[in-house]
């Protein structure tokens, strides 16, 4: 359940829009933003950080999100721009994008971690787990995590060798051990360590 540490939280007027993203860790795929703004007439119940809740609650929270939420937006980019510009930068732009892509403008944005959305058309705030603190991050960050997940099994299916159903791309034991065998498929991001190691084996 969100708790507003109100002697904490910087106290803004006005529209707030939060915006998250899911996807920093995995070897493969995109990362994927979201921005919701809440409508505080009709109030959700239940959010909180995404990877507290399980799959299931995502997913009834996520279509709740989007039927009540005032407006809601998501974005993906992809894992060449990833390695064209750092985990960091592509998280930061693709939070920026969804911020900017909402249909509502907000007055502000909340944003998840400890960085600025620079360039950004709407003033914005860090919040440092926010995703367990600002319900309209909490609810962007289960949209984040909801699409992520969703492109994850998709991308199983094209490649079911990798086994992503099971562990969404994330560098576990298991997927490790498939990238050194068999290398890295077109989804991969050629810049983390564990895929370019995998690269260099195989070319042996």
């Amino acid at each position: 359940m969100i708790i507003r540490l109100q002697e904490e939280l910087p106290v803004i007027s006005g529209l707030l829009a939060g915006t998250d993203e899911a996807g920093r860790g995995p070897l493969v795929g995109n990362v994927v933003a979201a921005a919701v703004i809440l409508d505080p007439d009709a109030p959700i119940d239940g959010l909180d950080d995404s990877k507290k809740l399980s799959e299931k609650k995502r997913q009834l929270l996520a279509s709740e999100i989007k039927q009540k939420a005032l407006a809601w937006s998501v974005v993906s980019v992809s894992p060449q721009q990833i390695d064209e510009m750092n985990i960091l930068q592509a998280s930061l732009f693709a939070m920026k994008t969804a911020a900017e892509k909402l249909d509502v403008q907000p007055d502000h944005v909340f944003v998840d971690g400890n960085k600025l959305l620079l360039n950004c058309s709407y003033d914005s705030t860090a919040i440092i787990k926010g995703d367990s603190r600002v319900a309209e991050i909490s609810a962007a960050s289960i949209l984040a995590k909801v699409e992520r997940d969703a492109q994850m099994l998709e991308l199983h299916k094209q490649y079911p060798e990798y086994g992503f159903d099971r562990h969404k791309g994330y560098p576990t034991k298991v997927h490790r051990e498939i990238l050194s065998n068999i290398g890295p498929c077109p989804e991969h991001r050629r810049s983390y360590a564990p895929v370019r190691d995998a690269m260099v084996m195989c070319d042996e």
